[in-house]
């Protein structure tokens, strides 16, 4: 947006005691924020709403009759969320997250694996048969995985993953970046990990982890060679590491809400899935309008520029 006004946007925040009084915090924040130049908030609080099993999301896969994970009957419901929704709304704060949970932003429905309390074959042992297999797979066939290493490698094969997959890389400057800013806090913050066959890169991820959680937030894969499970391998590499580390979440990060086998998205929950754990609903992200008009002219402007 041209102009000396900015959107202020705390993507997994603000870190604050949700469960509480969030007034007292979210007002002084917005009052803050003004004053500094911003025409709107836009934060996406890490607060969930609804979590399904893995059983219950195969099951959904299976039913015809469901097509969301929003119709499948008794979820767990966080009361916390459903409290914190109802006050953002009365504050006059406005829902951005789209149908589809995928926007602009973050996304609004998570896959995760719980790992407190587990060892590595409790892992394996709620798998599913593919993924245990493809696991072993990769290990049988030489699959070799690493951390660290030549970031402009990860970039090439996250190009050429983009243009497989039809959507839109970001550039390595993008990564070189967020790996100089996260190590810059803590070296182990962000990690690169390249899985190779006889030499090829077959696949690559990068992991972030902060406190006890932590996060796949990218993969990239060859289309060749892809018989040897390289991204199982990388999965399985970060999964370890996680547990180790002492984490109690390894999130897989987003998937859509979708359970219709002839929807394209629905391959990602269905992947996912195969790990075990639970699919996730957060309470989305939202905007306060700090100068009405202002924030007007930049929807306007975002809408264009989409086109």
């Amino acid at each position: 947006m041209p102009g000396r006004f900015t959107l202020a946007y705390l993507p997994e925040g603000p870190v604050i005691d949700w469960t509480g009084g969030i007034d007292a915090w979210l007002d002084p924040l917005a009052a803050h924020l003004r004053a500094r130049g911003a025409f709107a908030i836009r934060l996406g609080p890490p607060v969930r709403t609804h979590t399904w099993s893995a059983a219950q999301v195969k099951a959904g896969i299976a039913d015809p009759g469901t097509r969301r994970l929003t119709d499948i009957a008794d979820p767990w419901t966080d009361p916390v969320g459903a409290r914190v929704t109802d006050r953002l709304k009365a504050a006059g704060w406005l829902p951005q997250s789209p149908a589809n949970g995928f926007g602009v932003g973050h996304p609004q429905f998570h896959y995760e694996l719980p790992l407190v309390g587990r060892s590595e074959d409790d892992l394996l042992g709620a798998m599913n048969q593919l993924w245990r297999r493809n696991i072993k797979k990769a290990a049988k066939a030489g699959v070799e995985v690493t951390t660290g290493g030549d970031l402009k490698a990860f970039h090439d094969l996250y190009v050429h993953t983009a243009e497989r997959d039809r959507f839109t890389p970001r550039p390595l400057r993008y990564f070189e970046t967020m790996f100089a800013a996260l190590n810059a806090e803590d070296p182990d913050r962000i990690r690169l990990y390249l899985a190779r066959h006889r030499g090829d890169l077959v696949a690559a991820t990068v992991l972030v982890r902060v406190g006890a959680h932590a996060w796949y937030s990218y993969g990239a894969s060859s289309t060749e060679k892809r018989e040897v499970r390289g991204s199982n391998a990388c999965q399985w590499a970060m999964i370890r590491d996680s547990l180790a580390a002492g984490c109690d979440v390894y999130d897989l990060r987003g998937i859509t809400p979708t359970l219709d086998t002839d929807d394209p998205h629905a391959g990602l929950i269905q992947f996912k899935v195969g790990t075990g754990g639970r699919a996730v609903r957060h309470v989305g992200e939202w905007d306060l309008p700090l100068r009405p008009l202002i924030y007007r002219a930049f929807g306007a402007y975002m809408k264009r520029r989409g086109r």
